[in-house]
């Protein structure tokens, strides 16, 4: 049958898809626009199929936060290449992607990727916009916090995203002290709170490689051990936040900046999220 002008644009309407796209997959459907669809949809799985191996380098942070400031959602949707991670399509999808997370709360990317948005899945739209775009796009970070006052951060250019849990905040606005705690994360990415967010084996590793350097250096046998828990407790000082010197004032830590602020006022937790 004739495809005429009318129908490739409904179906570019309906779908997203380029208009060339659109007009072969209904001549091939022969009109049948259900089967011109399913044709779009298949293609898209073609494409992400042949760049399965790409690495997706690019891309931005979303963040949204609930309007008591108690939890908060950010992932990271991830692109190969600059110029499609400032696409008005892949930013459209990814605040959509973001909007249902939150909404619905599933509990990894996959549970995300399988939920509805309009007549078809988060994984669906995905594969069609790669279809269309010709480029891998990925979810590859999705991340909740929960806490007494979430405040977020995304740096300058979208490729790195903070979440920070601000602990006996006590009901007041801490909303520009939790932005300083979370560029002090983004500049230093620390591994854990403090030492007791540290898995001990990460500390034992520490203890045998500052054991293994003081050897090499030539110190003596018995005194190893002292060298190494040195190591460790710098290792300590630099890694986790509440001791890490404060960025915006190094003659104080992080705890006694927030110290200084309110008495008591700590950090329950964050997360760090980066692209590329």
């Amino acid at each position: 049958m004739a495809i005429t002008a009318q129908d490739v644009n409904k179906l570019r309407q309906m779908t997203g898809a380029g208009m060339m796209d659109c007009k072969k997959a209904l001549v091939e459907a022969d009109g049948n626009f259900e089967m011109a669809i399913e044709i779009l949809r298949k293609k898209g799985q073609k494409v992400s199929a042949s760049r399965a191996d790409r690495e997706t380098k690019e891309g931005c942070i979303f963040i949204k936060t609930s309007d008591d400031q108690k939890r908060a959602v950010l992932i990271a949707f991830t692109c190969e290449t600059d110029f499609v991670a400032k696409n008005e399509e892949f930013q459209s999808l990814g605040q959509e992607i973001l909007g249902i997370a939150f909404d619905n709360n599933p509990s990894n990317i996959e549970e995300l990727k399988a939920l509805k948005n309009g007549e078809l899945t988060i994984g669906e739209q995905i594969t069609g916009l790669v279809g269309k775009i010709g480029e891998k796009l990925d979810v590859s970070s999705y991340e909740i916090l929960n806490g007494e006052t979430v405040v977020p951060y995304i740096h300058a250019g979208s490729k790195l995203g903070v979440l920070v849990a601000m602990k006996n905040a006590g009901g007041e606005n801490l909303i520009a002290t939790g932005r300083d705690i979370a560029m002090q994360i983004a500049a230093m990415s620390p591994v854990a709170v403090d030492r007791n967010g540290i898995d001990q084996s990460i500390l034992d590793k520490e203890m045998e490689i500052g054991k293994e350097q003081a050897r090499e250096e030539g110190k003596p046998e018995n005194i190893l051990e002292k060298i190494a828990l040195g190591k460790v407790n710098k290792f300590i000082k630099d890694s986790t936040l509440l001791s890490q010197p404060f960025v915006k004032d190094s003659s104080i830590n992080v705890a006694q900046y927030l110290e200084n602020v309110k008495p008591g006022l700590t950090v329950d937790g964050f997360i760090r999220i980066s692209i590329g």
